[in-house]
């Protein structure tokens, strides 16, 4: 069994900061890709960011330039780093991983997810 724990989420200002972690922990061989999600009521679940095992990066329009995502693969954690956040970027931010696990199953594990507000 697999398991995502996020933490960092909170109310911030418009302009402000906020940094976000995801901890996988189980049988894990490696994680192929992590990443984060992000919804809002009565709307679809949006991509923010991805990372591979690799390093490579890819961001939803909406927050390049103010959004960062890395990982350090001997803790199997995914971070995510925003900057200059806007009310547009309220959600509930999930984690996401694609894990090979030590059985060699290909498997989706999903965070239960961390509220980010920002308001005045």
């Amino acid at each position: 069994q697999v398991r995502l724990g996020e933490s960092g989420g909170g109310l911030v200002q418009p302009g402000g900061s906020l940094r976000l972690s995801c901890a996988a922990s189980g049988n894990i061989r490696n994680i192929v890709v992590m990443g984060w999600y992000r919804q809002v009521p009565e709307k679809q679940r949006e991509l923010v960011a991805t990372i591979s095992i690799g390093g490579t990066t890819k961001y939803v329009d909406s927050v390049k330039d103010r959004f960062t995502i890395s990982r350090d693969n001997a803790r199997n954690t995914v971070y995510l780093q925003m900057n200059n956040l806007n009310p547009e970027d309220t959600a509930l931010y999930s984690c996401y991983a694609d894990v090979l696990t030590g059985a060699f199953d290909r498997i989706d594990v999903w965070g239960q997810g961390t509220q980010v507000t920002v308001s005045s």
